[in-house]
């Protein structure tokens, strides 16, 4: 199942067509409040009233033309400075091919520093996101790049690849911002742990490397970018045996996705992000959604026959 779902995640027929239909317009409301920004907007101050905060992220990649790519920055642009007027304590996560990678490497480094600059008006952190594994060099380089000038910018790891322990020791001199994930593309067995089991131990060893940086005084940031609760409470009590309390790190989920957990534990004291996704271009991101869990699926179609 989760391989086919990922097969059709990166299928250009499927993703042009898919969309189109109402069924899957339905289906989509579990992972997004709606296409627009306004309703990201409105359902993190909703969020915000619960103590939870949220990261907004624009759905789309690969953009093939730079004008989008300048397009999506000025967006960003345009977010950073609605999510300050309204008080909201909030951030962007970005993908580097939404700003031009592929196309203009130079000039997506410049939108990333125009929005690490604006971001840090208002005392957030711009989180690059992390995409497939074809991108993973280039993106772990230019965080390098951005962290040897800016404080407020953090990445996205995947516990899932093999090279992620490797990752984590090349980035711990810089005092990194870190958003630890299982990880959601379809990649090849020399390159990523195929198995659940296999994820969650390297999730496990890559967060206590981590959680003893911030135990020996290092301004690490680690979010954890699971819905694991039984993981995060393994790791939070780890925290604890350190001499660190729960606010040591964060803990960062999807929209939808164990929202009675995310109150719960920001009631007990956690740190506590939500994800909301936006934007028409949702199609392969929803189909990786219902490939981390086989729950996803039968959720998914209950709405679409309800």
């Amino acid at each position: 199942m989760r391989r086919l779902l990922l097969w059709m995640a990166g299928n250009g027929w499927l993703r042009q067509r898919i969309p189109r239909l109402p069924m899957a317009r339905r289906a989509i409301r579990r992972f997004m409040p709606g296409e627009d920004p306004e309703a990201a907007l409105s359902q993190a101050e909703a969020f915000r009233d619960e103590h939870i905060g949220s990261l907004f992220t624009r759905l789309g990649e690969n953009v093939v033309r730079i004008e989008e790519a300048d397009a999506t920055a000025e967006h960003y642009l345009g977010l950073l400075d609605q999510i300050a007027a309204r008080g909201i304590p909030g951030e962007l996560s970005v993908k580097l091919t939404q700003l031009g990678l592929d196309i203009d490497a130079d000039r997506a480094m410049r939108h990333v520093e125009r929005l690490v600059e604006r971001a840090a008006d208002g005392g957030g952190v711009l989180w690059i996101d992390m995409e497939g594994s074809a991108y993973t060099e280039r993106t772990v380089a230019l965080y390098e790049q951005l962290r040897a000038r800016h404080t407020n910018v953090g990445i996205c790891l995947q516990a899932y690849l093999r090279r992620s322990a490797a990752d984590v020791a090349r980035l711990l001199p810089l005092d990194p911002a870190i958003r630890l994930v299982k990880g959601a593309y379809d990649e090849p067995v020399a390159l990523a742990y195929r198995t659940r089991g296999a994820v969650s131990t390297n999730y496990a060893a890559l967060s206590i490397e981590l959680l003893a940086a911030i135990a020996a005084g290092r301004p690490v940031r680690l979010g954890l970018g699971t819905h694991d609760v039984a993981l995060i409470e393994q790791l939070a009590a780890h925290a604890t045996a350190l001499g660190l309390g729960h606010q040591a790190f964060e803990v960062q989920m999807l929209y939808g996705i164990r929202l009675a957990e995310q109150r719960r534990l920001a009631a007990e004291g956690y740190r506590v992000s939500d994800l909301i996704a936006y934007g028409t271009a949702w199609y392969p991101w929803y189909m990786r959604r219902l490939a981390e869990r086989p729950a996803n699926v039968l959720f998914a179609l209950r709405q679409i026959v309800g």
